[in-house]
């Protein structure tokens, strides 16, 4: 039986500038303070002001952080330093002071960080919220969560939320290929979600009944099943252009831009074409003289579901 050509006309790949993903990947992120962390504070030449002594209720050297986000400190009382640098900490103790002390010298330094934490999500063995005493790399903050159940992961889909982004990290990549330079250092209060095959879409936009998220059957969606899901008489003709359908393919920092000739596939001419988690399909209505324009006419439909996007995408086209 003779094999069938792919109904793929064209692709072309696209990276995020090296800037931006070295940005995102590796910023500079300082420590600040949080419950149960450890400091001890010196006041030079005023050891009655310094708390270099064990604390009797961690048995560490230094004052703990309340989970209230204080320190009882000699003299001062409550100093409240959530979310503060030491450095900005070792600022706010030097003011306090100089109304006791002329000139005070202070120094303040972490003696045991234990307010970072990380929030692991999906496919994990043992999902949930967990502490560390030091910054983790997102395969280390991984290992807290048990293993993965990699048949159940969709690791394309995989993302880190940090400070409310997504970053372009590529899960496969780092977990089936061993590639350790995605293996970034996470911050405190990073989210890691490995979501499940179950939860798999991909999604529909253009010159259909009902665009949106087409969610897959069993880990699979093949590109004719996406059109009729979202409401297009695949069986007849229509005013769509099916013989120019244009597909954005992304996972980590690197995307693709796919034609496909779907009217290939009705007319059994043309091999199927099966769908990846996270794939945008554009089915346009009149001919589309360049990917510029094809973005331009989904740029709309991208705006609407920018929570769910890949970072690629949001990046790439939304952050612009």
């Amino acid at each position: 039986m003779q094999k069938l050509p792919s109904p793929v006309v064209a692709n072309k790949s696209e990276t995020l500038a090296p800037r931006l993903v070295n940005h995102l990947l590796h910023p500079s992120i300082t420590y600040r303070l949080g419950a149960g962390d450890v400091v001890s504070v010196s006041v030079y030449l005023h050891p009655t002001l310094s708390v270099p002594f064990g604390d009797s209720s961690v048995g560490l050297p230094g004052a703990l952080v309340s989970n209230n986000g204080n320190l009882q400190l000699p003299l001062l009382g409550l100093v409240h330093v959530d979310g503060l640098t030491t450095s900005q900490l070792q600022t706010r103790l030097t003011k306090l002071y100089a109304h006791y002390v002329v000139d005070p010298d202070v120094t303040v330094q972490l003696q045991v960080a234990h307010s970072i934490r990380y929030y692991l999500l999906g496919a994990f063995t043992a999902p949930g919220l967990k502490f560390s005493d030091r910054r983790l790399t997102l395969l280390d903050a991984m290992a807290l969560g048990g293993s993965v159940n990699l048949p159940d992961a969709d690791l394309r889909g995989a993302y880190v939320v940090q400070q409310g982004k997504k970053l372009p990290v590529n899960f496969h990549q780092l977990i089936m290929d061993g590639n350790l330079g995605q293996n970034i250092s996470l911050a405190s209060g990073d989210t890691v979600v490995v979501p499940s095959i179950s939860t798999m879409r991909a999604y529909v936009f253009g010159a259909v009944a009902k665009p949106g998220a087409i969610p897959f059957v069993d880990g699979r969606l093949g590109l004719l099943q996406a059109l009729s899901a979202a409401g297009m008489d695949t069986t007849s003709l229509t005013n769509a252009r099916l013989s120019d359908l244009r597909i954005i393919r992304s996972e980590g920092a690197s995307g693709e831009l796919i034609i496909v000739n779907a009217r290939a596939i009705l007319e059994g001419k043309a091999a199927p074409f099966y769908l990846k988690s996270g794939d945008i399909v554009y089915v346009p209505q009149t001919a589309i003289s360049s990917w510029n324009q094809a973005i331009q006419l989904i740029l709309p439909s991208l705006q609407a579901i920018a929570g769910v996007l890949n970072p690629f995408v949001s990046i790439k086209y939304l952050s612009q």
